[in-house]
């Protein structure tokens, strides 16, 4: 269960440290820092920085300062129209389990709704397969090949939501 005393808010520059922390953790625990993922992407250093392009938003997660995770909506080169990509989705061992990374994620797709997307794509691995669980039980389907230039050519699960259906 979720705890109360934990801050959903936009990214700061004083985050990209920490959240890079956190997602190259989570790789590492998984298996799955190899190349072709955000792992040995120079941007997860500089995630703030990354985000302050228009249709774009990053949302860390907190707990009395320390943070937890986040994840995002990006306007990914090559998409097709009205479609972002879900990114760099990662929570700290110690918050899996709570539902925050759900929460993280409904908070992404309905900011992309309100901002006129209609649909979602996101890029994978077998690795996470427990993400990849939960992104098909709140509606995303597996489509056999990917969408746009995200740069990673690590991942082989791609995933597409239909917003509009929400």
């Amino acid at each position: 269960m979720l705890e109360n005393n934990i801050c959903i808010r936009l990214i700061e520059p004083k985050d990209n440290e920490a959240i890079a922390r956190v997602i190259r953790g989570a790789l590492e625990e998984f298996g799955a820092n190899k190349p072709g993922t955000v792992y040995f992407d120079d941007t997860t250093d500089h995630l703030y920085e990354l985000f302050q392009v228009k249709g774009a938003v990053y949302f860390i997660a907190e707990k009395e300062g320390v943070v937890l995770g986040g994840g995002g909506i990006y306007p990914t080169q090559s998409l097709p129209s009205e479609t972002c990509e879900l990114v760099k989705l990662y929570l700290h061992k110690n918050a899996r389990g709570t539902g925050l990374g759900k929460q993280l994620l409904l908070k992404s797709m309905q900011w992309a709704k309100e901002n006129g997307y209609t649909q979602v794509y996101l890029e994978s691995m077998p690795e996470l397969s427990k993400a990849v669980s939960i992104y098909e039980n709140v509606g995303f389907k597996r489509i056999n090949h990917p969408l746009g230039n995200s740069g990673h050519c690590g991942c082989d699960i791609w995933m597409v939501k239909d917003l509009l259906e929400s």
